[in-house]
């Protein structure tokens, strides 16, 4: 069996040398990757979108006026986060509603009724907005006493995971307006 020229070499010099050579070239592809994260969470950082916290404000509060005799209804808010990180909207509570409930909608099929299922939170992106909608996401309500009427204003309080809880007030509108 014929050896290498570093295999042959005097005192193993060269064995080293080349052993040297081809460790630091191993060495050197995640120390590159390492310096590129680097550079890019340092650009990051100091652009000011590390790091900062949710910041946000909901408005655009409307609340279907109940028909007949039902208090079922739902609500609708816009949910806006500035901030940098996501949040979650995790609970939405009412001084004037028995129960509120997160809720999506989704389509059951050709000639079936749409599905209404709880949710159990809603993800609010940095920098995005949540709009709700009856066709989406809603908050399910059940008045607390019967005789809401077109205009009146129903308070609520949204609770999210990382952010304090926001007071909104919307407005009672027909279905359809």
């Amino acid at each position: 069996m014929t050896r290498s020229p570093s295999e042959q070499a005097v005192g193993g010099r060269l064995t080293t040398r080349l052993r040297a050579r081809e460790g630091l070239r191993a060495a050197l592809v995640p120390v590159v990757a390492c310096s590129l994260a680097l550079a890019g969470l340092t650009a990051w950082t100091s652009s000011g979108a590390a790091g900062s916290p949710p910041r946000i404000a909901a408005g655009n509060g409307r609340v279907l006026l109940p028909q007949g005799s039902s208090r079922d209804t739902a609500a609708f808010f816009d949910i806006t986060n500035i901030g940098g990180s996501e949040d979650q909207l995790t609970e939405v509570t009412s001084p004037g509603a028995e129960e509120t409930l997160l809720s999506r909608r989704e389509r059951a099929g050709l000639g079936a009724a749409d599905l209404v299922r709880t949710t159990g939170s809603v993800r609010v992106p940095a920098g995005g907005t949540v709009t709700m909608s009856p066709f989406d996401l809603s908050v399910t309500t059940r008045a607390k006493e019967l005789g809401w009427q077109a205009g009146d204003l129903v308070p609520f309080v949204l609770h999210f995971r990382y952010s304090a809880p926001i007071e909104v007030v919307a407005v009672v509108v027909r279905p359809g307006s």
